[in-house]
């Protein structure tokens, strides 16, 4: 075995920047394709509502690896033209999680209560006007916690590119261990890459749910709490303290018979 020299730890870091690259492009595909196919399956048409429920069940019940092989290998067949390997990853993990995003975006917009809808009714809103100033304001915070979920799941399965020469963090992982047959020091060293990346994405994700609830007048959720110090018996004695003495002092015994 060899040492890991400097010049295979700058192509695991220019993985890094294939893989980042890879989120964001099919973040960006999912999201539009989440938004569009989520309020399709509510549309006043059946036939809007059946294509984009076909579109749902098919590629939610299939492979993103196999559709990955179909875009790259059979769609040349029909169209005599071949996406670059880096697109057709693209294309495949944002159609798939796409479908994924479009049942949070149809959960969210159905959960907002019947009474917006009629308030929008009664301020002579047309449909669009209603969903762009009252539903999708409100289900917009209550959509971001399980888009941030999706999104850390799409970031973990852009490894599935490597399988076709992406040079993405896996793909370079790969390099470097058959370059140096160190197994351990690779493969831990990218988990903690994968780690960190997803860890940056939540971080950013929480604080856009914040702003989001903020701007609809929603109480934010708590930051994340990492403090292992143990809260002061000081404080709670003194609070249940004033409790017991709130308590006593509110119930004061009766005289006794004799005493008047």
């Amino acid at each position: 075995m060899s040492e890991i020299s400097p010049g295979l730890w700058e192509l695991l870091l220019k993985g890094v920047w294939t893989t980042v690259q890879l989120t964001v492009y099919s973040a960006a595909l999912g999201v539009v394709v989440a938004f569009v196919t989520g309020l399709a399956r509510d549309h006043r048409l059946w036939i809007v509502r059946f294509a984009a429920g076909a579109y749902f069940e098919i590629f939610r019940g299939t492979s993103a690896l196999i559709l990955m092989f179909w875009i790259f290998f059979v769609l040349p067949l029909g169209f005599g033209w071949q996406l670059v390997p880096m697109w057709a990853a693209v294309l495949s993990l944002g159609l798939t999680y796409g479908a994924y995003g479009s049942e949070v975006v149809r959960g969210a917009v159905a959960a907002v209560a019947a009474g917006q809808r009629e308030a929008g009714i009664a301020l002579s809103f047309t449909p669009a006007q209603q969903l762009r100033k009252v539903i999708l304001p409100q289900a917009w915070p209550e959509m971001i916690p399980p888009f941030n979920n999706l999104l850390v799941e799409l970031l973990k399965g852009t490894a599935l590119v490597s399988v076709m020469g992406v040079s993405d963090i896996a793909f370079g992982a790969s390099l470097v261990r058959n370059a140096t047959g160190q197994s351990a020091p690779v493969y831990t060293v990218i988990l903690v890459m994968y780690f960190v990346l997803a860890f940056v994405l939540t971080r950013g994700m929480r604080a856009l749910e914040r702003q989001a609830k903020a701007g609809v007048g929603k109480q934010p959720p708590p930051g994340p709490s990492f403090s292992l110090r143990r809260k002061p018996a000081g404080a709670g004695g003194a609070s249940g303290a004033g409790t017991a003495s709130g308590a006593s002092g509110a119930r004061t015994p009766a005289p006794a018979g004799g005493e008047r």
